[in-house]
């Protein structure tokens, strides 16, 4: 059967794609090999499907190219979907750091995507393998459909058990597109062995600055059975590598802290003194790496200042990952620099598009992925459209 344009994936960047290009006029046809569209979408945000951010801007976004994101997010933006949400009457909420939520249910996302799929008269097909993609005269064949244009929207490896696989890069392999290594993002980090108090404390979490990369972010971290999560680690594990230092600070103007409770509490420890600021298992756990025995009244300047040294830059040094079962999204994927900002169309492949996870573009925490999805399933669901008239 023949068709303007086939999309591969049916999650946010893929329905997207192909709610633009049908509305449009372009004849779609969306293959998904889950049973189910919108599965991640389905699962995101506590099952409340953290939208969109107020504060998107490509700033937020990490690539090898950092200006690619600007085109697309700045043809759509966080307010062009927002637009569409209230336009299906789907209520809704901002959290911390400008970030979206549903009132209801992530399911309304998902409903809202394939009613826009149904008013451009879309074709999906679930449960569908792809097998092997087809590309003679111009013209792209897979499962039986064919089309002058193929839309690549089949996400990153993350979540696995999800579906999510890396089939995205072993089509840019057929193509000849460059792949920029993928690695599990926004995911927790695991310590080892010596970093065992940390761990022995699972389940305590803090306000914190977290540092990695060159880069910090001021949300809470969570200590793990494993190591490190919570908002402030999965947001610096985006920009952190193997080898590198990840540092904390739990308490900010530590010294000046320490220096009060000497005046307060000079028979008291310094377990003590932490405990009136930091969760009780942190402050004994802190007041350990410290290793600062006395009474306050006999802990001298100095101690105090190296104490509090620790406790703005606590600093430990992951083994690794929890891996792609953990990440919420996956860093790396398709080389920029094979496509263009504005269609998402590979350079060297006319007809070939790749849009969302699957590119080497990674949101931040809290909505940023999904704009990227939007945005960059408009780029290439307009230029798709465009190429028929």
């Amino acid at each position: 059967m023949d068709y303007d344009a086939i999309v591969l994936g049916a999650g946010g960047a893929g329905l997207m794609a192909a709610a633009t290009a049908g509305q449009a006029g372009a004849r779609v046809l969306v293959l998904d090999h889950a049973d189910r569209a919108g599965k991640k979408i389905l699962i995101s945000g506590g099952g409340r499907c953290n939208f969109t951010n107020t504060g998107t801007e490509p700033e937020c976004f990490l690539s090898e190219n950092p200006h690619f994101a600007k085109s697309a997010l700045a043809r759509y933006t966080q307010w062009d979907f927002l637009a569409l949400v209230e336009k299906h009457g789907i209520a809704w909420h901002e959290k911390t750091l400008g970030q979206l939520f549903c009132d209801g249910s992530a399911r309304q996302i998902v409903a809202m995507l394939l009613a826009e799929c149904a008013a451009g008269g879309v074709e999906i097909r679930l449960a569908t393998p792809i097998g092997e993609i087809g590309h003679a005269d111009g013209r792209f064949r897979v499962a039986g459909a064919e089309a002058p244009a193929l839309i690549v929207a089949t996400g990153g490896p993350s979540i696995p058990k999800m579906g999510a696989t890396g089939v995205a890069y072993d089509i840019a392999r057929r193509f000849g597109l460059p792949v920029v290594p993928p690695r599990p993002a926004l995911v927790p980090l695991t310590l080892s062995e010596a970093e065992m108090p940390f761990r022995a404390i699972s389940g305590v979490a803090c306000p914190a600055v977290a540092r990695a990369g060159g880069m910090s972010f001021a949300e809470a971290a969570l200590f793990t059975h494993k190591g490190l999560s919570g908002p402030a680690i999965l947001q610096v594990s985006s920009y952190w590598r193997p080898g590198e230092p990840v540092s904390l600070t739990v308490l900010p103007n530590a010294l000046e802290a320490l220096r009060d409770a000497r005046r307060r509490l000079p028979r008291a420890r310094l377990k003590t003194a932490l405990a009136e600021r930091l969760p009780a298992r942190l402050a004994e756990a802190l007041a350990g790496r410290i290793g600062l025995e006395t009474e306050l009244a006999n802990a001298s300047d100095a101690d105090l200042a190296r104490a509090a040294e620790l406790l703005e830059a606590l600093t430990f040094h992951p083994t690794g990952t929890e891996g792609y079962a953990k990440a919420e999204v996956t860093a790396g994927g398709i080389d920029t620099a094979a496509l263009s900002s504005r269609t998402m169309e590979a350079r060297a492949v006319p007809g070939l598009h790749v849009v969302g996870e699957a590119v080497d573009v990674t949101g931040w925490l809290g909505g940023y992925n999904f704009q990227w999805a939007w945005a960059s399933g408009v780029a290439a669901g307009a230029a798709v459209a465009a190429a028929r008239r």
